[in-house]
């Protein structure tokens, strides 16, 4: 198995207002992966390590807007497989 990189995935509001003042910002996500091989496995721990999941080419990546409303910035991702 290749070497991964796993984040605790919290659940610890039910908006992203309860939630801002400790969420990670991109570019510090950025910086903490800048150093791993590009191959590392990214993976999302829950629950204390008892269920793990994955952020998958299919999946889709949303950016609240302004308006409090979601858009969707990217469906299946090409990363030339």
């Amino acid at each position: 198995m290749r070497e991964a990189v796993v984040f605790e995935a919290s659940r610890n509001g039910y908006g992203i207002d309860q939630i801002a003042d400790r969420a990670l910002t991109v570019g510090e996500v950025i910086e903490m992966l800048s150093e791993l091989e590009p191959d590392t496995l990214f993976v999302l721990s829950h629950d204390n390590g008892y269920t793990y999941g994955s952020i998958t080419r299919e999946g889709e990546i949303y950016v609240e807007q302004p308006d409090g409303g979601f858009e969707c910035v990217c469906g299946d991702i090409d990363d030339g497989r």
